[in-house]
């Protein structure tokens, strides 16, 4: 497992590097993202042999200190961080948290901003959910020829303002293996087929725990099922507790704190005593 200094000059130990991602078409490897954002997530990603997560900027110390070798994006939240320098703060911040790289679906002055400072920025093409009013609905992005060649444009803008990598969502997937020939852009592909240098889902469709799945997306568990077996149960409980409150069953005598006689007397001739 590579060894690096982070960005808090620690010495530490990566699955997979920046380097080892720009290097990947060389050598016909490919990596795993998902998403993480509790230290749950990042400990079963980090079990299950995940190479990269993405992560709000906020969350990086918690999935750090929980997924210690994962390779970790940080993504920065459009709220969180407006101006230049708020952007350039949070960036600067995530990655001394112990973040690899950051994310933004921002304009191209933003990445160049960051890509000057020598962070490695992950760029956002294709379908960008937040800014989906601007096609009129979420749907794949490059399904006409006009489009994929205005989607290939934007691939290089976003390679000549010095982004590393790219998340590609929903791209169709010969489009998406066209485009990745003439980039030298590290490809995460989102629902854009097979062709990448990453491929990347969200963990929460994996496991199963959305109500509708993306027709992208493969669920290969069913937490939803635990998580309302769950949610029953607890009611179910909370329930339960409140009709022995209210029937006086609880608490019981094992369920409390005894006295010795002997003390106790003690203790009620004192409060006679004390009373008098």
């Amino acid at each position: 497992m590579p060894r690096i200094y982070d960005w808090s000059a620690k010495e530490a130990e990566r699955r997979v590097t920046v380097a080892d991602l720009l290097a990947a078409r060389n050598f016909d490897k490919r990596y795993t993202q998902v998403t993480a954002n509790t230290e749950d997530e990042a400990i079963a990603a980090e079990a299950a042999g995940i190479d990269m997560v993405v992560t709000r900027a906020r969350n990086v110390a918690t999935v750090r200190k929980a997924g210690p070798n994962l390779f970790i994006t940080a993504a920065l939240g459009f709220a969180e961080a407006i101006t230049q320098d708020e952007i350039l703060r949070t960036a600067f911040r995530a990655l001394t948290d112990g973040a690899d790289s950051v994310i933004t679906a921002r304009g191209m002055s933003t990445v160049a901003m960051l890509a000057r400072e020598d962070i490695p920025v992950m760029g956002h093409l294709g379908l960008v959910p937040r800014k989906s009013t601007w096609l009129g609905k979420l749907r794949a992005v490059g399904k006409t020829a006009a489009e994929a060649l205005e989607l290939l444009e934007r691939f290089r803008r976003l390679e000549d303002a010095g982004a590393f990598a790219v998340e590609c969502e929903v791209i169709p997937a010969r489009v998406m293996s066209e485009i990745r020939k003439r980039s030298g852009l590290v490809t995460v592909s989102l629902g854009s087929g097979p062709d990448a240098d990453v491929v990347f889902l969200f963990t929460e469709d994996i496991c199963g725990e959305t109500d509708r799945l993306p027709r992208h997306a493969r669920a290969y568990g069913n937490l939803r099922a635990l998580h309302e077996r769950v949610r029953i149960e607890r009611i179910s409980a909370l329930q339960a507790f409140r009709e022995d409150v209210l029937s006086n069953s609880f608490p019981a005598p094992k369920e409390v704190s005894i006295i010795a006689d002997a003390e106790f007397e003690s203790f009620q001739s004192a409060l006679n005593k004390n009373s008098a």
